[in-house]
């Protein structure tokens, strides 16, 4: 007694099929439009670095003026289970190097979490928190 085994069966039978699915990079073309979206409005940054700006990353696009850098710098900060745009923690002990008068307010969604942060320049470590967003943010010649 002989057994034949079509393909369609035994990748019925098998969990081999969605784990090596599970695997597979997600292409660019699954991401939508209400994905990953943030508005910067940025204030008081000079150099024509002020205004509101839209970024959509996975492909890149919108009015910031360099989309793919913002997206780049962003995916380069971003760590699973961490809070991308989280604050400056509480009781930290910065500088009182002032960075200047530029304030920034980003909103939207980012690996599908809400982002509502502030960003300014008032010490060490929130010039260097800015400084990580760039070129999300302006870059700021101190």
């Amino acid at each position: 007694m002989s057994y034949v085994i079509r393909p369609g069966r035994l990748a019925r039978l098998s969990p081999l099929p969605l784990f090596l699915a599970a695997l597979a990079p997600t292409p660019a073309t699954a991401y939508t439009p209400t994905g990953d979206h943030l508005t910067v409005t940025v204030r008081d940054a000079g150099h024509g670095a002020d205004g509101t700006f839209e970024v959509d990353c996975h492909p890149a696009r919108g009015t910031h003026p360099d989309p793919a850098g913002a997206c780049a710098g962003l995916d380069r900060n971003t760590r699973w289970g961490r809070d991308t745009f989280a604050p400056v923690p509480e009781g930290s002990v910065c500088t009182m190097l002032y960075g200047g008068p530029a304030t920034a307010h980003v909103t939207g969604t980012w690996a599908g979490r809400p982002v509502d942060a502030r960003f300014d320049r008032s010490n060490g470590c929130e010039t260097a928190r800015w400084d990580r967003f760039v070129p999300l943010l302006p870059g700021m010649d101190t």
